[in-house]
């Protein structure tokens, strides 16, 4: 009692008031918990095999993070995407660029890892990950976790900013600094890859970027394909920028299923999960997240079929559509829990292990674990 009360009189000698003294604690307490990952992608000449893997890869690691809990909350996921190495950048930006700051919007999130190509360059990694400290909203909420995965090949070594004087950076900001390997353990040890990890309180991780990605197909995956273009039917575009967005929605469909028929399964699974969220754009997802006047709502900037609808009429359709959509996702997920047991059986006989969705979902989990998150 004693020890509170002194507390108290030394912040009102301060100048501060009791009110916020006692208050921080408790706000701290009902912050939404956010993954925050940052994704440094090594985009030289012989990175192509790495690019493929994260583009294949995505919605799998988005699905296993949709999973996550912090007690009952659920956290949000926020991606960050850069390139480095590639000689179309600019040297005087040290042949780096932000291709994405962080976003939750997983489309875009796709279409921008689905723009990378690769060139031959210099692969600076101590600059790079500075400049995604420096640049990155990464917060102050003590429960967030914070990630960087920097996968390459080359000497971490290299550039004028030392590999350790950022990582020194990312302690400060409570970032963990994991590092991907591309190619033999021990070379990415000599290296100073496993040092970096080291350093940042993360994971050394290698994995064989040329590895042609075999995927386990299930007796589910055509029918959640089946169930994909149902749910797209669900969605309502409205707004400026609405028919672009949905316009998006499908190029990302087609992007994903014209690398493997099992990718679009898993970017399906994605979309029925609550990670993927449209409200920018969608009336569904906006009228899910708040109560919508549709009488602000610009006919003009709707499909067609509903631009005469009042706004009565207009709000029953995305009743009867969020109804639909509800259903079909439940369909999906009853299905994907299936399709899970199914590949779990299999990887026991397969045992894939040096793949960017294995090594970052296992890092993912233990780092998360140490913040009292839960799966």
């Amino acid at each position: 009692m004693k020890t509170r009360m002194l507390k108290v009189i030394a912040v009102l000698f301060l100048g501060l008031s009791v009110a916020s003294y006692a208050s921080e604690p408790e706000n701290d307490k009902k912050k939404k918990q956010t993954i925050k990952v940052a994704l440094l992608l090594d985009t030289s000449n012989s990175m192509d095999g790495l690019i493929n893997q994260a583009k294949a890869q995505l919605w799998q690691i988005v699905n296993e993070l949709s999973y996550a809990k912090y007690g009952i909350q659920k956290p949000d996921l926020k991606i960050a995407l850069y390139e480095y190495g590639n000689d179309r950048l600019e040297s005087s930006d040290g042949y780096i660029r932000q291709v994405l700051s962080f976003s939750n919007d997983l489309d875009d999130i796709s279409e921008k890892l689905f723009s990378l190509t690769t060139n031959g360059g210099k692969e600076y990694c101590g600059q790079v990950i500075s400049s995604s400290l420096n640049d990155l909203k990464w917060g102050k909420n003590k429960n967030d976790l914070r990630l960087i995965f920097i996968a390459g090949n080359e000497p971490f070594t290299q550039g004028k900013i030392n590999y350790r004087e950022a990582i020194s950076d990312a302690k400060e900001k409570d970032v963990i600094i994991n590092t991907i390997y591309c190619g033999d353990y021990n070379t990415g040890i000599s290296g100073m890859w496993k040092d970096g990890a080291d350093m940042g309180g993360g994971d050394y991780m290698t994995i064989n970027h040329n590895k042609k990605i075999v995927h386990i197909i299930t007796p589910y995956d055509e029918e959640i394909i089946i169930l994909n273009r149902k749910l797209n039917k669900t969605y309502i575009y409205f707004g400026n920028k609405g028919y672009t967005k949905q316009m998006a929605q499908k190029q990302q469909d087609v992007n994903a299923e014209a690398l493997d028929e099992v990718v679009i399964v898993n970017r399906t699974v994605s979309k029925s999960s609550r990670l993927y969220n449209n409200s920018s754009w969608d009336l569904v997802d906006k009228s899910e997240k708040e109560k919508v006047d549709y009488s602000k709502i610009k006919r003009s900037q709707l499909p067609k079929h509903l631009q005469n609808m009042s706004d009565a009429e207009l709000k029953k359709y995305v009743e009867k559509q969020k109804k639909v959509r509800s259903k079909i996702k439940a369909k999906i997920n009853e299905l994907n829990k299936k399709r899970k047991a199914y590949i779990s059986q299999k990887q026991k006989e397969t045992m894939k292990k040096d793949e960017l969705e294995n090594v970052m979902i296992k890092a993912i989990k233990k780092q998360a674990m140490r913040k009292k998150y839960s799966w």
